[in-house]
């Protein structure tokens, strides 16, 4: 291998590492807030990306009436919630136009917008990307709301299950609103520029940015305001925070928000550089845990860190040993977690 090559490679593996990067902070931020591992992160990366190629197609994305359909699933939980307890009926005037505008009012505006929209002849790629994201990411909130708030006090072992139950259920959606073969969208920008004997793609730099934005963002967010410092005490003590007044429930929706925009935006990202099927969000979701695990599922920069180091590792794997590079990129894995296992201390099970 000779340093032009090492030098693609690399471009190559941190392209990449930054799609990794954006899963592995959503996949840290809901573990820590609602304890739970979103296995379904992967799905959000596919429904974004082939909601994108729906809508430069001039086709209708059906995860527009999926949209619809979860949102009023969500409008009856919350009208049985609302009327079974005798003492919130008198409540219930003003509880229930309220849920109906979150979830009856909202997907019809967006799917009523977006049927407007995808016919149309040409559309700007801002644009188009705007709509794709006003589709998706509110199907973050609608499944905390279906599968998840109801036990987000449960066991995390039941969590896990209702995680994996929730992946399989989007995945056999995704076949059958998109079905089986693959998409692939046009690039954010066909400029190329030159380092020295080195050729970047403008669509590889408007990746690196647009994760290296997200990233300071997210970083001020929880650093510098009132809700990411309400997000990072409840992901510290879930109870303590539910006794100063910051609402636990209202902190797993926004998380889960926050992971759906996280996925939707890596599969517009993402779309461009390769071909997207309903079921390959897992994968590229699978590899962003990896980095989540580096981080230990708590640490925000060693996520990212972690993350850029898959990337870099699957890309030099390609090279040497393509056959084998993602058993390699997952068998970096086992060396973490015996790390972790050796240095964390344990305490006796029956110790009080």
């Amino acid at each position: 291998m000779d340093l032009s090559i090492a030098a693609i490679l690399a471009q190559d593996g941190i392209t990449s590492g930054a799609i990794y990067a954006l899963l592995a902070l959503a996949l840290v931020l809901v573990f820590s807030v609602t304890r739970v591992i979103l296995i379904p992160q992967g799905e959000f990366v596919s429904y974004g990306a082939l909601t994108l190629a729906s809508i430069q197609t001039h086709k209708f994305p059906l995860t527009c009436t999926l949209l619809l359909v979860l949102g009023a699933a969500c409008f009856v939980l919350e009208t049985v919630d609302v009327l079974r307890h005798a003492g919130r009926r008198r409540l219930a005037v003003r509880l229930l136009p309220m849920a109906a505008g979150r979830y009856l009012l909202f997907p019809l505006a967006v799917f009523a917008i977006t049927h407007a929209l995808s016919a149309r002849a040409a559309l700007p790629m801002a644009v188009q990307v705007a709509l794709t994201l006003l589709v998706v990411v509110p199907l973050g909130p609608f499944i905390y709301r279906l599968a998840f708030q109801k036990v987000a006090e449960a066991s995390t072992l039941l969590l896990l299950i209702v995680s994996v139950a929730v992946h399989f259920a989007l995945v056999g959606l995704g076949l059958l609103m998109f079905g089986a073969e693959g998409s692939r969208t046009d690039s954010f920008s066909d400029a190329t520029f030159s380092l020295g004997s080195l050729s970047v793609s403008g669509q590889s730099l408007a990746v690196i940015g647009t994760a290296a934005i997200l990233i300071v963002a997210l970083y001020l967010f929880f650093g510098r305001t009132l809700m990411g410092k309400a997000l990072r005490a409840t992901s510290i003590n879930r109870l303590g925070a539910r006794l100063v007044g910051i609402g636990t429930t209202r902190a797993g929706s926004l998380a889960f928000t926050l992971a759906a925009a996280l996925g939707a935006l890596s599969g517009i990202l993402v779309a461009p550089l390769t071909t997207i099927y309903y079921d390959a969000g897992f994968l590229i979701g699978l590899k962003g845990f990896v980095g989540a695990i580096i981080g230990g599922l708590v640490s925000y920069p060693a996520a990212a860190a972690g993350a850029l180091l898959v990337g870099l590792l699957e890309s030099y794997s390609s090279f040497w040993a393509s056959a084998y590079k993602e058993v390699i990129v997952f068998a970096l894995i086992i060396p973490v977690l015996l790390w972790r296992s050796l240095t964390t201390p344990h305490s006796d099970e029956g110790e009080e």
